[in-house]
């Protein structure tokens, strides 16, 4: 295998694709080096969804929009100190984009979406939802850059960036004990996604406090955002995150959705059949996937539902974030559990009162959980058997409750302050839903960058031969807005290697 290349893309979840595809197709010569055994990164273990203004199937559905209605509706969803934080021109240049990739990920690699769906406060619905999942994109893009000829080489860590003359000229990577030094006449990008899952780096920008925390990807460390800062360039917002929250544990089974074709004649029929599916189908097929990934209501807790650990005590003031995440992230196990009595589990098992929900969209309630998922919710009429199931103390969640309960009439005072709940948990069927962990979902931090995906110096000034894309080129942005993730992943990758072929 040669050892130059026009460009080298490190990193292999959808905005190294991404961008190897652009740089490849036109007809730049391409490898992308992966550290994990497979490609995939946070893209391909996501939903998938894709919010943009200004597509083909907005058009379809008669929604006129636009990508400056976008850009202010985007402001309104964060809170105003984080939004302030926002790299404003940078970000309506994304959404400008977006559309554009979209309709390439469509033309390019025969992706298929349904919707548009609502997600408030976006005036408009905006989010599309590539069919089956999220995996299609790496399935779609991997069978492409074989088409192409482009190397993917998997278990290859780069550990250093060469620069000469304060150009980036290549690579170090390790693969196994063998090191080789790769070059790159146009330009490295770097595409190796977020450190949320590095605690020393979120010590050490975010706060000691959080570092036991962990990202919902175990593999997103970081990397890229430590060669670029070998390299010089300028960090901004890399404490700025995306939670932490508590999520049900993910488990072990892999969602359905991943097992479903994402190629060939199937695949072609699904994309057909998915943009005629009854909004009820539409609607369980969503529900199956906010289960899996959409945190419990808060409302829970203001109602009176309380955490629990694996000793079955409670342990912090279940309304304080993020104190609550990080008193979970110190428990045994780093995990809790949330416990209702039946009163509430009757309440959350209709509107107006849900678990999860994907708004606008589907809602989860208590069967909901016991249906689709009976690995972190069990149900009994009494606590003696609900606690047996999990291997919890019953003398102790027994004195818990009665301490919580004695707080609520006001004949104990409750040492974690919590004044949530307005009568007292003491009767069955009772509800266990857990284990539960406190988790990044991702950073906002990152390299800046121009629209040209160039990484920039502390100047302003772009570091020769260095490009970044997906969530190590963010540029400053806050995307707090779901499906707007992958949508920069494949916009920041296409726009990266694009002007990398072209240099």
């Amino acid at each position: 295998m040669s050892d130059v290349f026009d460009c080298i893309v490190v990193g292999a979840g959808g905005a190294g694709l991404a961008a190897a595809y652009a740089a490849a197709s036109r007809g730049a010569s391409v490898i992308v080096l992966e550290r994990r055994p497979q490609p995939g990164g946070t893209t391909g273990i996501a939903v998938g969804s894709f919010t943009a203004a200004e597509t083909r199937w907005q058009q379809q559905a008669g929604v006129s929009d636009s990508a400056a209605d976008h850009a202010e509706d985007l402001a309104l969803f964060a809170k105003p100190d984080i939004e302030a934080r926002n790299n404003e021109p940078l970000r309506r240049f994304f959404l400008q984009q977006a559309g554009t990739t979209l309709a390439w990920l469509e033309q390019e690699l025969g992706l298929s979406y349904v919707g548009p769906s609502p997600e408030p406060p976006n005036r408009q619905p905006r989010m599309h939802n590539v069919v089956p999942g999220a995996k299609a994109y790496i399935t779609r893009f991997q069978l492409a850059l074989r088409r192409l000829g482009v190397p993917l080489v998997s278990d290859a860590e780069v550990s250093e960036l060469k620069l000469r003359d304060c150009r980036v000229e290549g690579v170090v990577v390790r693969q196994g004990q063998t090191t080789r030094t790769l070059t790159a006449r146009n330009g490295v990008i770097l595409a190796t996604g977020d450190y949320a899952n590095n605690g020393e780096m979120i010590a050490e920008h975010k706060g000691p406090q959080f570092q036991q925390i962990e990202g919902i990807n175990p593999h997103a460390l970081g990397l890229g955002h430590q060669l670029a800062s070998q390299a010089g360039a300028q960090l901004v917002n890399m404490d700025v995150t995306y939670g932490p929250e508590l999520r049900l544990i993910a488990g072990h089974k892999r969602p359905f959705q991943q097992w479903l074709p994402t190629r060939g004649v199937l695949a072609t029929l699904m994309g057909w059949l998915a943009g005629r599916m009854p909004r009820w189908m539409l609607n369980r097929f969503i529900k199956r996937l906010l289960v899996t990934w959409q945190h419990p209501e808060e409302s829970l807790f203001r109602d009176g539902a309380i955490l629990i650990n694996s000793d079955g005590e409670r342990f912090v003031n279940e309304l304080c974030w993020p104190e609550r995440e990080i008193a979970v992230a110190r428990q045994p196990g780093k995990v809790a559990y949330l416990l209702l009595d039946g009163r509430l589990a009757e309440l959350y098992s209709a509107w107006p009162k849900f678990i999860s929900t994907a708004p606008d969209i589907a809602y989860a309630y208590v069967k909901d959980y016991l249906k689709l998922r009976p690995d972190v919710t069990v149900q009994a009429d009494s606590l003696e058997s609900l606690m047996a199931r999990r291997g919890i103390d019953l003398a102790t969640v027994q004195a818990t409750l009665r301490s919580f309960n004695r707080h609520l009439v006001g004949s104990e005072q409750d040492p974690f302050e919590h004044p949530g709940g307005t009568a007292p948990l003491e009767k069955g069927p009772w509800l266990l839903l857990g284990p539960v962990k406190a988790y990044f979902t991702t950073t906002e931090g990152g390299a800046a960058v121009n629209e040209q995906l160039q990484v920039l110096d502390p100047e302003g000034q772009p570091i020769a031969g260095l490009y970044a894309a997906g969530q190590v080129g963010l540029g400053g942005m806050i995307l707090w807005s779901h499906g707007l993730h992958i949508a920069w992943a494949m916009t920041s990758g296409k726009l990266a290697g694009e002007s990398v072929a072209g240099v």
